[in-house]
């Protein structure tokens, strides 16, 4: 999608009449900001990130890692009133 010279200038005209001709500047120093701080966090490293320790397997008892198959499930039917 290519924005021309015409179609900037509608969306700039629109936001002066919409934010009026003090707020437009803020938004525009707020908005860069922010697209530099996306930029800057998707280009670091992640070395901030603390690695989250893994806690270790518990051992089953011998007896308990042998598992038996369940009994056939049952349906009951039911009365509808």
């Amino acid at each position: 999608m290519h924005l021309g010279m015409g179609e900037m200038l509608v969306v700039l005209v629109i936001a002066l009449l919409v934010f009026g001709p003090t707020k437009v500047p803020q938004l525009g120093e707020s908005l860069g900001k922010g697209i530099r701080n996306f930029k800057k966090a998707v280009n670091e490293p992640e070395a901030e990130s603390v690695p989250v320790p893994v806690a270790p397997q518990p051992q089953l008892a011998p007896s308990a890692a042998v598992s038996q198959a369940a009994p056939p499930a049952t349906v009951r039917p039911t009365e509808d009133a």
